[in-house]
C-alpha cells in the first residue's frame, strides 16, 4: 500500500483487514499478482482518487486458491485454483473477486503463469475480435508488441490466422516474431507506415491496435486500408495535440473505437471475461497461446517491480509472488 502518491519508493508493506465476502464474491488466497500500467498511474495519482473501485489496495490481477465462497456464487468451491481481474486489492495475501470474473486455472499453468493471463488476454481479445472484428487472413498492425497486452494481441491474432505486423524496439524484434508476428518493425529507426504499405502491397492493414495515442494517430490512419478499424487501447504517449487526417477517414471509411477496461461497468467486464474464456481457454490448455513472463519479484519488493516496469527492457508481464 502507500500513504501518498509518488514514485515507487512510496510503496510499503502493512497490515490490512481481510476483505468482507459479499454474496457474489470468492475469497482467494493470493499466490501471485501481476503488474499493469494502470498500477503505475494509480500510484502516481493519475486517477485522482485512492482506490480502484473495489479496494484501496493496489493491483488488478490475481491467481490463487479459493478459501471461501459467497452465498450467491456457483461453479467454484473451496480449494479451486482461480485467476482473474479484480477492482484493486491484488497486492495482498488475501483478495476477493466476483465469481463471474474468475477463470479456472488450467492444470498446465502454475500461479505465476496464471497471474499473467487475465487482464492482457481479455483486453487483447476484446480489442481484436469483439471491437475490431478481426478475420482470418486480414492484416493487423499491433503497436507496443513486447508489452503485456501487445504480446497477448500478437499471439491471439496469429492463432486466429491473421497476418501480424508489430512494432517494438530493435532488441526485441526476434522475440516478437517468435510469438507470432510475421513482420516486426523497429519504430525508432523505421517508419511503420512505409513497412505496412510495403508488406501489404499498398493496400494497408485492416486493423490497428494502438496503445500510444497522439504521436501515432495520423500514421495509424495512413496505415489503414479501406474499411480499416483503429482500436485505441491506451494513450501512453498522450492524448492531446493529435492530428487526424479527416480526408482519409472519410474516403477510406475508417472507424476509430476507444476502449479501456477500468471504466467499464461490472456487467461489461464480466461479459468480456466470458468472451475470452469461451474462445481461448482451450487454446491455453493446448499451448497454442501462453503467458509471457518478463520477471518475478516477491511482494515485499513491489517497488522494484514498479521500477522494472518503468524501464524499457520489459518483455511480457512482471509478476509478484505472494508467500
Amino acid at each position: 500500500m502507500f500513504d501518498q502518491f509518488g514514485e515507487a519508493d512510496v510503496l510499503r508493506l502493512a497490515e490490512a483487514p481481510v476483505p468482507e465476502v459479499r454474496p457474489t464474491d470468492l475469497l482467494v488466497r493470493v499466490r501471485a499478482a501481476s503488474l499493469n500500467r494502470a498500477d503505475l498511474n494509480f500510484r502516481r495519482g493519475s486517477y485522482g482518487r485512492p482506490n480502484f473501485g473495489d479496494s484501496t489496495l493496489m493491483g488488478l490481477e490475481i491467481a490463487g486458491e479459493v478459501i471461501e465462497t459467497g452465498s450467491d456464487t456457483s461453479g467454484f468451491k473451496v480449494g479451486d485454483r482461480v485467476m482473474g481481474i479484480v477492482g484493486g486489492g491484488a497486492y495482498a495475501e488475501v483478495a476477493r473477486i466476483d465469481y463471474r470474473m474468475a477463470i479456472p486455472i488450467p492444470a498446465e499453468f502454475n500461479f505465476v503463469q496464471a497471474a499473467a493471463i487475465p487482464e492482457v488476454f481479455v483486453t487483447a481479445h476484446e480489442a481484436l475480435f469483439h471491437l475490431a472484428g478481426l478475420q482470418k487472413r486480414e492484416a493487423v498492425l499491433i503497436h507496443a508488441a513486447a508489452g503485456g497486452v501487445g504480446s497477448a494481441a500478437v499471439q491471439l491474432a496469429h492463432a486466429s490466422g491473421a497476418r501480424v505486423i508489430a512494432t517494438t524496439t530493435a532488441g526485441k524484434l526476434d522475440r516478437v516474431c517468435a510469438i507470432g508476428a510475421d513482420h516486426a518493425v523497429d519504430y525508432k529507426t523505421l517508419d511503420f507506415v512505409e513497412t505496412v504499405m510495403k508488406v501489404t502491397d499498398g493496400r494497408g492493414t485492416d486493423v490497428v491496435i494502438d496503445f500510444i495515442g497522439a504521436p501515432y494517430l495520423e500514421r495509424n490512419i495512413r496505415s489503414l486500408g479501406e474499411g480499416g478499424r483503429l482500436i485505441q487501447v491506451g494513450i501512453m504517449g498522450g492524448g492531446a495535440d493529435a492530428k487526424l487526417p479527416l480526408d482519409l477517414l472519410l474516403f477510406r471509411y475508417i472507424r476509430i473505437i476507444g476502449t479501456v477496461m477500468k471504466s467499464r461497468t461490472q456487467e461489461e467486464k464480466q461479459a468480456m471475461t466470458r468472451r475470452f474464456q469461451v474462445r481461448w481457454l482451450d487454446h491455453l490448455k493446448n499451448g497454442d497461446i501462453k503467458p509471457l513472463i518478463d520477471s518475478t519479484f516477491p511482494l515485499a519488493r513491489a517497488a522494484d517491480a514498479h521500477r522494472r516496469m518503468e524501464g524499457t527492457e520489459v518483455f511480457g508481464k512482471i509478476v509478484l509472488e505472494v508467500a
